[in-house]
């Protein structure tokens, strides 16, 4: 299964796609699946298992985000982390783009700085890529995101 531990408890990787992977995946310990991949929907591979998805599919387009995209991972994440017991693994089709963008996100707000999410995300998964306007993307939802936090 392709899944890298980018903390102990979050891990970052490419899809799942079928029976016997979803098995590793919890096998692993993970409890929440954050799913950004628009071509799979992991949520009835994971019922049987018990895995909480949150299927937040966007396209690898090489477009801005919507901030809501985000939103909808960042509550689902915090939510999932609030209890001690639980493993977050968030996804897309190859781990490169989409899922790396959303662990980005959910670092920085939990006070990572951007920089050094971005380091240990890359340091722990080499083929992660992080495209100017995912970036871009990422940023603009933490410039909302703070101004709804304070």
């Amino acid at each position: 299964m392709d899944m890298t531990w980018v903390t102990g408890r979050i891990a970052v990787g490419g899809g799942i796609w079928n029976a016997k992977n979803m098995e590793e995946v919890a096998r692993a310990g993970v409890t929440h699946i954050i799913d950004m991949q628009i071509e799979f929907d992991d949520t009835p591979l994971a019922q049987v298992h018990g895995i909480e998805v949150l299927w937040n599919g966007i396209d690898d387009d090489f477009k801005l985000k919507p901030p809501q995209v985000f939103q909808r991972g960042i509550e689902f994440a915090l939510l999932a982390l609030d209890e001690p017991a639980t493993r977050l693994f968030i996804h897309c089709a190859a781990g490169v783009h989409r899922a790396p963008m959303m662990a980005l996100a959910l670092l920085c707000s939990l006070s990572w700085n951007l920089m050094e999410a971005m380091n240990l995300i890359q340091t722990r998964r080499s083929a992660v890529d992080f495209p100017e306007v995912y970036v871009r993307s990422v940023q603009r939802f933490l410039a909302t995101y703070a101004r709804v936090r304070r």
